[in-house]
């Protein structure tokens, strides 16, 4: 009776481990099936390919700063659209600081709100050395309705890639964007679909 039960015990672990294993093997097929996603692309505002609005604003320690065609400078530019009470932005923040530094990007940050809160939010995330523009007139001229929103402009002025940002993928999809020439990388993902399904 005890050889048996001991037999049977023996069985089921057996199947659960051949269970487990089908099951990794799943995840797996799954994973490699499920692509990448992207910055989510908004339909509203400027869109990549398009020429950067012409913004002016202040930062929030004076400087004067000015976005669009012939204030870019000599690298790529990724605006960062934050607010103190975006729980998304504690995540992004630092990673969009990591992201500039790995790609050679400049990196503003834009917010429009309180600005103790501001201030706060700067110092809480130590992004001083970056320039702060706590200005309602950017976002208006990106059309920026949610946040955390994202837009990266090449030096010469054009929108490169944009929209909502919460992982550091999205932020690098931003990039890719721009260095492969599709405006997002679900239009990547929709040009190497679509030869597959005309076959």
């Amino acid at each position: 009776m005890l050889i048996a039960s001991n037999f049977l015990l023996w069985v089921v672990v057996a199947l659960l481990t051949v269970a487990v294993l089908a099951l990794a093997r799943q995840i797996g097929v799954l994973h490699e099936r499920i692509a990448p996603m992207g910055a989510l692309v908004t339909d509203q505002g400027p869109v990549a390919g398009d020429m950067a609005p012409h913004v002016h604003a202040t930062t929030i320690d004076g400087r004067s700063l000015a976005i669009g065609p012939g204030h870019m400078g000599t690298r790529s530019t990724l605006l960062l659209f934050v607010a103190p009470s975006c729980p998304i932005c504690k995540k992004i923040i630092p990673l969009a600081k990591n992201v500039a530094a790995s790609d050679d990007l400049d990196l503003i940050f834009i917010g429009d709100g309180d600005e103790a809160e501001q201030r706060a939010m700067i110092d809480r995330y130590k992004i001083a050395d970056y320039p702060f523009a706590n200005s309602p007139q950017v976002g208006l001229a990106f059309h920026v309705g949610k946040l955390p929103h994202a837009v990266l402009i090449r030096p010469d002025g054009v929108i490169a890639a944009k929209g909502l940002v919460n992982s550091r993928e999205h932020l690098e999809s931003l990039v890719v964007s721009r260095d492969s020439g599709f405006k997002s990388a679900q239009a990547f993902i929709r040009s190497i679909q679509e030869p597959i399904a005309a076959e």
